[in-house]
């Protein structure tokens, strides 16, 4: 509500990519449709094309939330101490190799391993409690992720003063039924016409 949305509406009007997300288990598979509705919501083309593609890398919402509650959950579930000290080194180590889990779906399963191993105080045994979940759980990144990239979108946008509110607002009212109406012309710069016959001499 700060920036002038409401984040229901905004999941509402993103609920075609979040299926496709749901199905794929990759935020990525929407990225081009988010570049479209993005810009629909009336973020300037230069803020939608640095933000989202930088999001998929640095802005890893649900991955982020994952690692984190993942090792805290193998610490618990195998009765292991962590004193200020592991918890700094996990959190430094989760800080750099969570930007390796961009663009492969299950990818945050393969960074925790690679974390545990590399911190040393976890047991790696401990991942088999939570592999048989991963593929629920890597849903629940995705469709995260997809979510944390849409409203960063937006708030960076009306931080450079860059968003067309009224226009976000209109587009929020109409739950993305105006993007249905749209000419392919529009949405991906190619127009659908019919080939042009060759006349041959």
């Amino acid at each position: 509500k700060a920036h002038g949305f409401s984040i229901l509406k905004l999941i509402k009007y993103i609920r075609e990519e979040l299926l496709i997300v749901l199905g794929t288990s990759s935020s990525e598979s929407a990225l081009p449709r988010m570049l479209i509705k993005m810009e629909r919501l009336g973020a300037k083309k230069s803020v939608v094309g640095l933000v989202i593609p930088t999001g998929y890398s640095f802005n890893l919402d649900g991955t982020s939330i994952y690692l984190t509650m993942a090792a805290v959950f193998i610490a618990q579930a195998t009765n292991t101490h962590m004193d200020i000290t592991h918890q700094v080194t996990l959190l430094l180590v989760l800080l750099l190799s969570s930007k390796g889990a961009a663009g492969v779906t299950g990818s945050g399963f393969i960074v925790l391993a690679a974390t545990l191993s590399a911190v040393g105080h976890l047991p790696v045994a401990g991942l088999a409690l939570i592999l048989g979940i991963d593929r629920f759980m890597s849903e629940a990144r995705a469709l995260t992720n997809l979510c944390g990239n849409a409203v960063a979108t937006l708030v960076v946008a009306k931080w450079v003063g860059e968003l067309d509110v009224p226009q976000m607002q209109a587009e929020l009212a109409s739950g993305g039924r105006a993007i249905d109406n749209t000419a392919p012309t529009d949405d991906l710069g190619v127009a659908e016409t019919a080939p042009t016959p060759v006349v041959r001499s």
